[in-house]
């Protein structure tokens, strides 16, 4: 392997762990000796990349750092691009946009053969919905909450007209192909619940609700996997 591209793969190595990873194991990794690893993080934080940590303690990148798409095998390209388009058919303005950007710089840095695969995948979506209900809130008025992981005071009305007034914990939202949900902890009762965001009348920010989202998203799919979407949504 060429130092150029045992360097990119120690990058991509990296870019996977969430926890220091040592020399030893690096070494391991990519067959090579402890002392050609400290070569290579030393050349790599002098050109800038992020990695923290020492000798003895092991080594991460820091968070937010990307690497450019270089070395995409041609099924894993695949699949992102179904990806890109599936979020294109269901995504709003936001995402829409976001998926534009996004092909724009894989298509920048992918060789000129591998350009064949996004004008022309061989995978594609399913018939995208007909039209998706109207918000009455912006999506990116969630988003935004969700990151910031604040309280939501909603007023919400069910399947049958009934409206309520609810405080919960966003945590993520989903996208089906009739209607997108807000996956949330509703403090009302007292467990995990899914509104659909045509059903949300108004959104007041909150507080910062006193949990882990990592928790929360483990504790939602766990209810969503006792449960249908649509089910859930319409049920509330």
């Amino acid at each position: 392997m060429s130092r150029s591209g045992r360097l990119l793969r120690l990058m991509e190595f990296l870019r996977t762990k969430r926890r220091p990873v040592t020399a030893a194991r690096l070494a391991d990794e990519l067959a090579v000796s402890e002392r050609t690893i400290y070569r290579d993080v030393a050349e790599l934080m002098a050109q800038g990349v992020p990695i923290e940590g020492g000798a003895g303690v092991g080594y991460m990148l820091r968070p937010g750092y990307f690497l450019p798409p270089l070395m995409f095998e041609r099924e894993e390209l695949e699949a992102i691009m179904l990806g890109l388009r599936y979020v294109d058919q269901r995504g709003d303005d936001v995402l829409r946009a976001a998926v534009s950007a996004a092909r724009a710089k894989i298509s920048a840095v992918l060789p000129q053969d591998a350009g064949v695969t996004l004008d022309f995948p061989l995978a594609m979506p399913g018939p995208p919905a007909s039209s998706f209900p109207d918000n009455a809130v912006e999506l990116d008025c969630l988003r935004g909450a969700i990151r910031a992981q604040r309280r939501l005071e909603i007023v919400y009305v069910d399947a049958t007209g009934h409206r309520s007034q609810r405080v919960v914990w966003p945590v993520q939202i989903g996208f089906m192909d009739s209607a997108r949900v807000l996956g949330a902890w509703c403090e009302l009762r007292g467990a995990f619940r899914t509104f659909r965001t045509d059903r949300i009348l108004s959104v007041v920010v909150g507080s910062r609700y006193p949990a882990r989202r990592a928790e929360l998203i483990r504790g939602l799919h766990e209810h969503l996997a006792r449960s249908a979407y649509v089910q859930a949504a319409d049920k509330i």
